[in-house]
């Protein structure tokens, strides 16, 4: 197995969103963001699959080594052998990888968050560490595209919180911060349940609008100049967007069931955003030389 399809395969396998908006990429850039996604996948996978956190944390210190292997020219593992092609095609600074594997790293120290502050910090390194090399990979011209691409990161993570809260509870963490909490009067124990009450909801309902004002904040950065070039973060946001809207539709229901879209609409929502926004470019286009 190359690399690259080593990457293809962990890419695939996980049913991931990121997935489905890749394939309208172009070769080149399918490939450096395919393997930044595997990259992703590989160290939180680190955390998520060791009930020992010291085993968890040598692994992690392997990768850094790694990292420091890639940018030497040396690299070992099939994922970061993918990123070798990534890393020289495009802007992909040493610095973002380690502040992925940092964040990653505080899952191991936190349990909880005392405050969105520190929470923020977590969505900064995990999430919008890799919206701004995604960004990078997919191509820009305007200096403030960075800036949407990491709200827009801060954004999935945050939707991810909210739609894997009884995933999370089950492996003992807890993304909510607890001055929120303690601000609707809900026990960090029931958040632990599978049942969602009044308090719980106005809790959860609470921490989707703060999603949405993210992805509202990355839209409004976003220049119109770059939106076709960052057509696959687009299309990323239109199923993020969606799951948010059916657990809202479900009722925060998410200490009972975790709601997910299936492959079908995923793929559909994907190929729909970028045809809209293809339709769009050709517009300005159009306009532009008219």
């Amino acid at each position: 197995m190359t690399p690259e399809q080593y990457c293809q395969d962990k890419a695939t396998r996980s049913g991931s969103s990121f997935y489905y908006s890749f394939l309208f990429l172009p070769p080149e850039r399918r490939r450096a963001i395919t393997a930044l996604y595997a990259f992703c996948r590989e160290v939180d996978d680190v955390v998520d699959a060791q009930i020992d956190p010291a085993i968890a944390r040598a692994k992690l210190a392997w990768w850094r080594e790694e990292i420091g292997r890639l940018f030497d020219g040396a690299p070992q593992h099939p994922v970061t052998k993918a990123l070798a092609e990534a890393i020289a095609a495009f802007n992909l600074p040493r610095e973002h990888f380690l502040e992925i594997i940092d964040g990653m790293e505080m899952d191991l120290d936190y349990d909880s968050y005392p405050s969105f502050k520190e929470l923020s910090l977590y969505c900064h390194r995990v999430a919008s560490m890799v919206g701004i090399m995604s960004a990078e990979i997919f191509g820009y011209q305007d200096r403030h595209t960075p800036r949407y691409a990491h709200q827009l990161g801060t954004a999935f993570q945050l939707t991810n919180i909210l739609r894997d809260v009884r995933e999370d509870a089950m492996r003992g963490r807890l993304y909510i911060p607890l001055d929120e909490l303690k601000r609707f009067n809900v026990g960090v124990g029931e958040i632990m349940g599978n049942q969602t009450n009044d308090r719980i909801r106005a809790l959860l309902r609470f921490q989707a609008e703060r999603a949405r004002d993210y992805y509202r904040r990355a839209f409004e950065q976003l220049p119109e100049v770059d939106r076709y070039a960052q057509r696959a973060g687009l299309a990323m946001a239109a199923i993020y967007l969606a799951t948010l809207q059916e657990i809202d539709r479900d009722g925060y229901n998410v200490l009972e069931r975790r709601i997910a879209l299936t492959p079908i609409r995923k793929l559909w929502l994907a190929w729909k955003t970028v045809r809209q926004e293809k339709t769009r470019h050709r517009r300005l286009r159009k306009a532009a030389a008219g």
